[in-house]
């Protein structure tokens, strides 16, 4: 069996995958973050990437000839798109790359989450053909016009959050609420008790929009005594309903495009009930990118025979 391996290193997971054409195996693990705290220095990051790779390599299954290696290199496929945490995983990727002198190849974090969501939901004929795209993640809230690029995809952002995005309002809920970092599981789970269900519909812009409106008001539910279960519903219902509202505009423009969810976010229960349309990754593959980064390299290297 032929095997291509991927390698990504976020914002807050370490991962590695492998893809054989149809069937793919990952290992990944989130990284710790204090209590109380909303996140990690890159610095910090980058260093956790480090110590944690070899357990993350060591847990994965690998049966197969390994054919080409790939990495998240940057967060978006456009200039100046950086991120050092990135970098372990290029580092461990090239390595790989060069000692078993077989091809590497470099895409971005988003274009690898793109993949992952069309594979594993079922749908990978999406990545020949023009559709819309929600990466919503603990730091990106952006509706993405995808169209095929070669064998990966190029994403134009054409809306999405102004300010804050989907999962650091739900993070700053969650904190509010007394619950663990990252909270969107959380969330999730107690959003679901809520017996009044309210939420607020932000203002949009064309297909953009402001979250801070919202955690403004949530901040003064929870002030104001409402339920915890009340005020994680109204979070996340109104970031669900800030997303259908900026979905309608974008296919008034572009059509009516197929739409994928992808990014940590995607996994939500409520977003996915709320939005039966829609076309969303399993929830294991929302968070991991490195499978996409797999596939990815997959298809470049059967493209390069």
């Amino acid at each position: 069996m032929k095997i291509a391996v991927g390698f990504d290193t976020s914002n807050y997971t370490t991962s590695c995958a492998f893809f054989d054409g149809e069937r793919g195996v990952n290992s990944g693990r989130l990284l710790d973050v204090r209590p109380g705290e909303l996140g990690l220095r890159q610095s910090d990051a980058l260093f956790s990437h480090v110590r944690r790779l070899p357990e993350i390599v060591d847990a994965l299954p690998v049966e197969g000839e390994i054919i080409a290696v790939g990495a998240s290199e940057t967060p978006r496929e456009t200039e100046g798109s950086y991120m050092p945490c990135f970098l372990a995983g290029v580092a461990q990727a090239r390595a790989l790359s060069h000692f078993l002198k077989v091809p590497y190849f470099g895409f971005s974090h988003q274009q690898g989450h793109i993949a992952a969501a069309a594979w594993s939901a079922g749908r990978p004929e999406l990545m020949e053909r023009d559709h819309l795209a929600w990466h919503l993640s603990g730091g990106t809230t952006e509706l993405l016009l995808v169209r095929p690029y070669g064998t990966a995809v190029r994403c134009e952002i054409v809306g999405g959050t102004k300010d804050v995005s989907a999962g650091q309002l739900i993070d700053r809920t969650g904190q509010l609420l007394g619950l663990p970092f990252p909270s969107g599981r959380e969330l999730d789970r107690l959003s679901g008790e809520a017996k009044e269900r309210l939420s607020y519909l932000p203002k949009k812009d064309g297909c953009s929009f402001s979250l801070s409106g919202v955690e403004h008001k949530m901040k003064e539910m929870k002030e104001a005594g409402a339920p915890d279960a009340e005020t994680a519903y109204f979070a996340l219902c109104s970031v669900i309903r800030a997303v259908h509202q900026a979905t309608a505009e974008a296919k008034r423009l572009y059509g009516d495009l197929p739409v994928l969810y992808s990014g940590g976010v995607a996994s939500n229960s409520l977003l996915r009930s709320m939005t039966p349309e829609g076309i969303f990754a399993e929830p294991k593959y929302s968070t991991d990118n490195a499978m996409g980064t797999a596939i990815l390299t997959w298809r470049a290297v059967n493209a390069n025979g």
